[in-house]
């Protein structure tokens, strides 16, 4: 079953129905992400005029820009060749061990698995901040240090072969062609931005209940408390991974050895599990491309209404 333009814009907004995007099978889920290309090419369009018009120049760096879309094209190339492992791993799941079925055609169903993608989410992004060799793959969202929609484009092609395990107890009663609508959802939906809190790829509510949420009364610093500095994709993947390499046979001591894996991105030996706050640097705040964040909501928040 195809999509009508309509229906795939407000698909990047999370906000088609139960009615619209309820399939028996998952062969009918259509590919909200490769249709939603076109929309958000426009949205960047958008972005670059409203930028030069009201402030005379780009909302970012080209070279970080040119960064960016190399590294959403890598982190799209295993899809390419394969099917995604999110949705191998809940299929398999899903055929030999679920304990019972809900309705695919139930709006029921459909608002269970909202709330429980963006559940699944909300803990592996957590976590992914939470576990130095989680974070060496997803630092790459957040490498980068200008704030606009190529941003989004930054995405590490080893993240999904680790994401993929959170989601797997939706499987034993929710149907895979349920799931796979709301993968796609979330994903072109969530706007995270603070270090270390608001996880929800959605809903703010698992923050709030968790203890994680920060309120957005001042402007953001994007990028990473440790930059790379570097535009070069490969780098920006693989250099973490080396930095935990060379801590691990560096610490003496096999549990702290494991600590260096399995803790967070700023512990040591002596520190707490997350590492000492005031061992975070000093920034200075920066918020490219937030005329058009203001913009996007509006535009969001009118989609909402309709």
């Amino acid at each position: 079953m195809g999509t009508t333009a309509g229906q795939q814009l407000r698909a990047l907004f999370y906000v088609l129905p139960p009615g619209e995007s309820s399939f028996r099978t998952l062969e009918e889920v259509p590919d909200y992400v490769e249709k939603s290309i076109p929309f958000f090419i426009a949205f960047i369009v958008l972005e670059f005029a409203v930028s030069w018009v009201q402030q005379h120049k780009l909302p970012g760096r080209i070279n970080d820009g040119i960064s960016s879309l190399s590294l959403g094209i890598l982190s799209r190339l295993p899809d390419v060749l394969f099917r995604s492992v999110d949705l191998i791993s809940y299929v398999y799941v899903w055929n030999n061990y679920k304990l019972f079925e809900l309705p695919w055609d139930s709006p029921w169903t459909w608002y269970l698995t909202f709330l429980g993608v963006d559940f699944a989410y909300y803990w592996f992004h957590r976590i992914s901040h939470e576990v130095n060799i989680l974070w060496a793959a997803h630092q790459v969202h957040h490498s980068s240090e200008d704030y606009n929609l190529f941003t989004a484009l930054r995405q590490s092609f080893l993240q999904r072969y680790t994401s993929w395990m959170f989601n797997l107890p939706m499987a034993l009663f929710i149907p895979p062609s349920v799931f796979a609508v709301h993968l796609q959802f979330n994903l072109l939906y969530q706007n995270p931005y603070c270090i270390d809190k608001n996880y929800g790829g959605t809903l703010i509510i698992w923050d709030r209940i968790f203890g994680t949420f920060e309120a957005e009364d001042a402007k953001v610093v994007y990028g990473l408390t440790h930059p790379v500095n570097s535009f070069e994709p490969i780098l920006l993947q693989l250099r973490p991974l080396a930095h935990i390499w060379n801590m691990f046979w560096a610490t003496p001591g096999f549990w702290n050895k494991l600590s260096v894996i399995f803790k967070g991105p700023g512990w040591g030996p002596g520190k707490p599990r997350l590492g000492l706050p005031e061992e975070i640097p000093v920034v200075n705040i920066t918020c490219r491309g937030f005329q058009f964040c203001v913009i996007y909501l509006d535009l969001l928040m009118l989609l909402d209404q309709c």
